[in-house]
């Protein structure tokens, strides 16, 4: 094992590059987006598409009731005995001739990649498409130490071609239509041609001529991986193109970073996520492309293979009784595909990372909920239970929701100075633990009302009460409230 190992605290020579932004609140992130008709076009096509194609294969599958119920109880059991299943793989990984590495926080992350492509005098990379390297912002990492990264999937290199950021867990450029991502290629891809058509053949060809002299040159590739088979070491990834195959093999250093919850304890537990994930992700019965790829073998793929351990706050959230289920996630993105917050919104409002409901709750749960964007992003649901009706693990995600509702609210009771909501909640308490100070306020607050309303309703409630009024009319109060009513005619 090298570098650090779990549970150590990073030194703060791992923290490098600009201190970034503070993101800003759900509700305001959101704005240009719901503004934007063209994205929310495509984000609805491609839902749409992708929620009848999971329930069709869904529906052909006679015992999915049984599959969903043993993947859930497999995760469950492989988080609670977590320790062990991470050694088991630690063990396992060296023996077969790889190198396992482990990274407390994204900083040390990122330093340890940073580090490996710098011992092999490598300039370029090709990569395969990972949240878990976004969740580190490895990227940026790297062209700050010189070398430049190679997205190989078409919809990664879409998104970086564009400089923008990714939307969607299964299609990172699924807000952008076949016609901008054709212009995009047009202009930046040599190999693409003036007159290259929008059809999915067309471009996914033109993303094979860019790539193919990279991919044959690349000597550094970087992964990620959908599951770690603990009792054997191998590292597995599911994908559609082929593209990060080629990255698994021709490099002669593969570097895959992934999070310890990606662990399972035996390759019999992989028969149950081969049948969940391509069903719950693509709508497909298998994925076109499922590797596998265990240690070093001579003469035979990579000659060094390093696996980077990531926890960054999963430990955090293992931690956490209700929250804890949030890691059973495998990143098939049906959650999104069903989410009505998310369709109208696209992934970007939730952060660099983990878009829609499931991002709601990891990103909270990883990361805390003392930063505004953070505590905001439980708030961006409508709880309406379709995420759990479709999540191939049984994760709660409205329950976990309003857990972090309650530790939003904990967090802030515990401010010096009280937020004005939480003032104004201190006061209508104090009001209603009164029956007269109760009526008193209501035979009030009924007048001012019935000044401020307008045809019977009130468009626009003052100060932070505004906030109710922005997306919804409020109804004038009536002239009698109904206890005034029942003491005038039971008197």
């Amino acid at each position: 094992m090298t570098a650090s190992s779990p549970g150590t605290t990073p030194s703060s020579s791992g923290r490098s590059g600009p201190v970034p932004a503070p993101r800003p609140k759900f509700a305001a992130a959101a704005r240009p987006e719901l503004a934007d008709t063209r994205m929310r076009r495509n984000l609805r096509g491609a839902t749409a598409a992708l929620r009848g194609r999971e329930a069709a294969a869904a529906a052909e599958t006679a015992d999915w009731e049984d599959l969903r119920e043993a993947g859930r109880a497999i995760k469950d059991d492989a988080l609670l005995d977590l320790d062990s299943h991470l050694e088991e793989l630690e063990r396992a990984v060296t023996e077969a001739g790889g190198t396992v590495h482990w990274a407390a926080d994204a900083a040390e992350a990122r330093r340890v990649v940073t580090g490996l492509v710098r011992a092999t005098g490598a300039k370029e990379v090709v990569k395969a498409a990972s949240a878990t390297t976004r969740e580190i912002g490895l990227n940026d990492a790297l062209a700050r130490a010189g070398v430049t990264v190679r997205e190989t999937g078409v919809a990664e290199m879409a998104v970086q071609l564009g400089e923008d950021a990714p939307s969607h867990l299964l299609s990172p450029a699924a807000h952008r239509d076949r016609a901008e991502i054709a212009e995009l290629f047009r202009r930046a891809v040599p190999a693409a041609g003036p007159g290259l058509a929008d059809d999915p053949e067309a471009l996914a060809a033109a993303a094979r001529a860019h790539l193919r002299d990279r991919f044959l040159r690349a000597r550094v590739a970087v992964t990620g991986a959908n599951f770690l088979v603990a009792e054997t070491g191998t590292l597995v990834l599911l994908e559609s193109e082929g593209n990060a195959r080629m990255c698994l093999t021709l490099p002669e250093t593969l570097i895959s970073v992934a999070g310890i919850d990606k662990v399972v304890p035996t390759w019999d537990d992989m028969e149950v996520f081969l049948q969940l994930l391509p069903r719950s992700s693509t709508g497909d019965r298998m994925t076109p492309y499922v590797s596998s790829w265990t240690g070093v073998t001579p003469g035979d793929g990579p000659r060094a293979l390093h696996l980077v351990l990531l926890d960054n706050g999963r430990t955090r959230a293992l931690a956490d009784e209700v929250g804890r289920a949030a890691l059973r996630c495998i990143r098939c993105s049906a959650c999104l595909n069903v989410c009505p917050v998310y369709e109208r919104t696209g992934g970007r409002p939730y952060g660099p990372v983990h878009p829609g409901p499931i991002g709601a709750v990891l990103t909270p749960l990883t990361r805390g909920v003392e930063s505004a964007a953070d505590a905001s992003l439980p708030y961006a649901s409508t709880l309406c239970g379709a995420c759990a009706d479709v999540c191939p693990v049984k994760i709660d995600i409205p329950d976990m929701l309003v857990h972090l509702r309650g530790k939003v609210v904990e967090s802030r009771r515990r401010r010096p100075v009280p937020t004005p909501e939480m003032a104004l909640m201190r006061g209508l308490a104090w009001t209603m633990g009164d029956p007269r100070r109760h009526e008193a306020a209501v035979r009030r607050g009924a007048r001012w009302a019935r000044l401020l309303s307008r045809g019977g309703r009130i468009r626009r409630l003052p100060g932070l009460l505004g906030k109710w009024t922005e997306a919804r009319d409020l109804p004038a109060p009536p002239p009698e409230s109904f206890r005034g009513w029942w003491d005038r005619t039971r008197a």
